[in-house]
């Protein structure tokens, strides 16, 4: 089931009334579908949704945001009218930092998600200096194969990979070339999970997103790489419902 909530939300199962919503931030080159295990597990506790971005799926024919203030900008937008229950905030690698960007927005209008569940990622302020969106196809390819998350049938098919280039790169671009001071913060608590065999994370990094909220902040560390919640979704879907009920 899908209900409409418009261009850039999705909700795929239905939930209790007056609970609160959670709001998925799909990882660069994912989309609103990778959180539908989340629905279906979640929603009889909580309101799922996920974010759609543009470019991918049924918006494939709409152009990518390649900037991370453009696209929290417009999410911002979308989020705000749902303020009317608490918000939490899980976003998994780039979108870590776009919740963690609308969380900046939001709080200008009196706004702030019970908790930001931040996985996958580096603190805002920390810096690698990444080109990989620079480089050519194959490069962009090699990438994603080596960070795992998504089935090798689609890279391995050249219609598929045609139809999610253009948000691949533009995603990658977005993220890699984001910037944030340090002492920006959020009210929100932080909470940080991470793989610890991370290529794009260590746990040096992932550890300075406290110094990123004036709440509660907390580090939940798993076995495996970037995308060790595959691994872990039961743990992790846990430690939203425990924190989220407990707020």
């Amino acid at each position: 089931m899908i209900t409409d909530t418009g261009m850039w939300l999705r909700r795929f199962q239905s939930a209790p009334p007056s609970s609160t919503r959670l709001i998925c931030f799909p990882h660069a080159g994912g989309s609103a579908s990778y959180f539908h295990p989340v629905a279906r597990q979640l929603s009889a506790v909580m309101d799922v949704l996920a974010v759609q971005y543009p470019g991918r799926q049924e918006r494939r024919h709409e152009r990518c945001i390649d900037d991370i203030a453009t696209l929290a900008d417009q999410l911002t937008g979308e989020l705000l009218p749902l303020a009317d229950l608490p918000m939490a905030f899980f976003g998994h690698s780039m979108g870590a930092v776009v919740a963690f960007e609308v969380s900046r927005r939001l709080l200008t209008h009196g706004v702030s998600p019970v908790t930001l569940f931040a996985s996958g990622r580096r603190a805002p302020s920390t810096t690698r200096n990444e080109t990989v969106h620079k480089e050519g196809d194959q490069a962009l390819l090699a990438e994603v194969r080596r960070l795992g998350g998504t089935d090798l049938r689609m890279l391995n098919d050249p219609e598929v990979v045609s139809m999610i280039l253009p948000s691949l790169r533009g995603d990658y671009t977005a993220i890699m070339t984001y910037r944030c001071s340090p002492g920006i913060k959020i009210d929100a608590p932080i909470v940080a999970l991470v793989g610890d065999n991370d290529p794009h994370v260590s746990l040096d990094e992932a550890i300075r997103w406290k110094e990123h909220t004036s709440g509660a902040f907390d580090m939940q560390v798993f076995s495996g790489g970037h995308f060790y919640l595959n691994n872990h979704a039961l743990a992790v879907m846990n430690i939203i419902t425990e924190r989220i009920t407990s707020a």
